[in-house]
């Protein structure tokens, strides 16, 4: 099951923020930094962004600050000289930071990175809010099943995942038929496949409706995301991959539904802005203020909806294909799009190329089991390695 209920703590509650510069990372800090009284902050870690990690930390005064890339430990060092906050480098110092003893973290850090600092914060039985797909999709299977054994929780933040969190009935699961994942459609949802060709990753970053990083916006453009999102809800839901739709809503009011037995659709309805979901996480199972502004339904007039092309958007039956394979191909799926859309963000390849880079690596990895972390990383080097070397191939 994927959700166990917690021992809550009282107030202040204590957060982790694996992530904290990102768009994911930064909102919450803007919804903490609203409710001081109410979150002490135990750590947080960033990639690399020595300047913007320090400036987070003066302010919120946590009693950890990791940096992932252990080239920016001296900087770290002399930012924060004099704070008393103890600061540690590279990748192992993430990990650590998921280990220490918060009631909640965050985990949004983009791509596999977050993968083995997750499973740490699992492991101790943390309420985990969790704002990386990547991880479910790696290692689904071996996360869930450590979910069970160690009592955590997991509350999906993805807009549309949080959204059937909150309208889905566990206790009778049985009486759910589908869920339905929306999507904005992107920005080239009405271009032909001959545009397509010619985008360039500004354009491929200039997602219409969210404000997010240049890895999700691009994954948003192909609608990887969406495949990603449909391996994550299976996951998370226990749903069969044929019953999980994706449905191209381009306002990005209605964030996913779940469709009952006796013809219920029950829809999750919001603004467009992640500081919504990141709060249901952040106060559940309670609520607090965001400074969203309220969705007015009526100066919307009109909500429109279409099924995408999978023509133009084959991401979509990629992600089919490896959750009905199972195994390690939902890993090599991940890792080789990863490096794709770092191929296309770096002017190697083009924009149509990235799912063609996908395909090609999934037809040249045969399939493991993904019965523990190992297989799973072995699974996922081997996809990077081979990615990297078809895209120089391609760039010649």
């Amino acid at each position: 099951m994927a959700v166990v209920l917690p021992k809550v703590a009282t107030p202040p509650r204590r957060v982790t923020i694996l992530g904290s510069t990102g768009s994911v990372g930064c909102s919450t800090i803007d919804l903490i930094t609203r409710n001081p009284a109410a979150f002490v902050v135990e750590a947080i870690t960033a990639g690399r962004n020595v300047r913007l990690v320090a400036e987070q930390a003066l302010k919120l005064r946590p009693r950890f600050v990791a940096l992932a890339d252990p080239a920016g430990y001296r900087d770290l060092k002399a930012a924060l000289s004099g704070s008393g906050i103890e600061i540690a480098a590279g990748p192992e110092s993430v990990i650590a930071a998921a280990e220490r003893p918060s009631d909640w973290l965050m985990a949004a850090i983009v791509g596999a990175a977050g993968l083995a600092p997750v499973l740490a914060a699992i492991r101790r039985g943390a309420i985990i809010a969790f704002a990386n797909k990547e991880c479910l999709v790696s290692a689904g299977a071996l996360m869930m099943r450590e979910v069970r054994q160690n009592g955590a929780t997991l509350l999906p933040v993805d807009s549309e995942h949080n959204a059937i969190f909150q309208v889905f009935d566990f206790d009778r699961r049985d009486c759910v038929v589908e869920l339905l994942l929306t999507a904005s459609g992107g920005p080239f949802r009405g271009r032909s496949r001959d545009e397509m060709s010619r985008v360039t990753p500004a354009e491929a970053t200039a997602h219409p409706n969210w404000d997010m990083g240049a890895k999700i916006s691009v994954d948003s453009a192909t609608m990887m995301n969406k495949g990603l999102e449909i391996i994550e809800a299976h996951h998370l839901f226990g749903m069969p991959e044929d019953r999980i739709s994706v449905l191209v809503h381009p306002q990005s009011v209605i964030h996913s539904l779940v469709r009952y037995v006796d013809g219920s659709v029950l829809a999750q309805l919001g603004q467009p802005d992640m500081r919504t979901p990141i709060a249901h996480a952040l106060a559940w199972p309670g609520r607090m203020a965001v400074p969203v502004a309220p969705l007015d339904l009526a100066a919307l007039a009109s909500l429109t909806f279409e099924a995408p092309d999978p023509e133009r958007f084959p991401a979509l039956r990629l992600a089919r294909e490896v959750l009905r394979a199972g195994g390690t191909m939902p890993t090599v799926l991940n890792a080789a799009n990863e490096v794709a859309v770092a191929g296309f963000l770096d002017g190697k390849i083009g924009f149509l190329d990235i799912a063609g880079v996908v395909d090609h690596i999934l037809e040249s990895i045969p399939r493991r089991e993904a019965e523990n972390l190992q297989n799973v990383l072995d699974a996922d080097k081997d996809a990077r390695r081979c990615a990297g070397e078809h895209i120089a191939r391609l760039a010649r």
